[in-house]
């Protein structure tokens, strides 16, 4: 089990980009959260397998049809274990 936080920039509030995110997610077996930052950024956590945070990955820089992904920056963070399913967080 690994951990990524990603930072998505662009068009990404507003849009359908956080129910975007949690489809995807839920699909992919992952854990974690998604929430729009005060910045205009979207801040996606999630927890699962490399193979799993590799596709999430894709999926996030496409965003759904009205966003317009300009960046995804990616870090690696230590897994917390404290979520059970993968929501939005507001």
């Amino acid at each position: 089990m690994v951990a990524r936080r990603y930072l998505i920039s662009g068009i990404v509030q507003g849009v359908g980009y956080r129910y975007f995110a949690v489809r995807v997610a839920r699909r992919l077996g992952l854990r974690g959260y998604v929430r729009n930052l005060p910045d205009g950024r979207v801040e996606v956590y999630a927890e699962g397998t490399l193979e799993q945070l590799d596709q999430l990955r894709v999926y996030l820089q496409e965003g759904p049809p009205a966003a317009v992904v300009q960046r995804v920056e990616e870090t690696e963070v230590p897994p917390s274990g404290r979520w059970d399913s993968f929501e939005v967080v507001y």
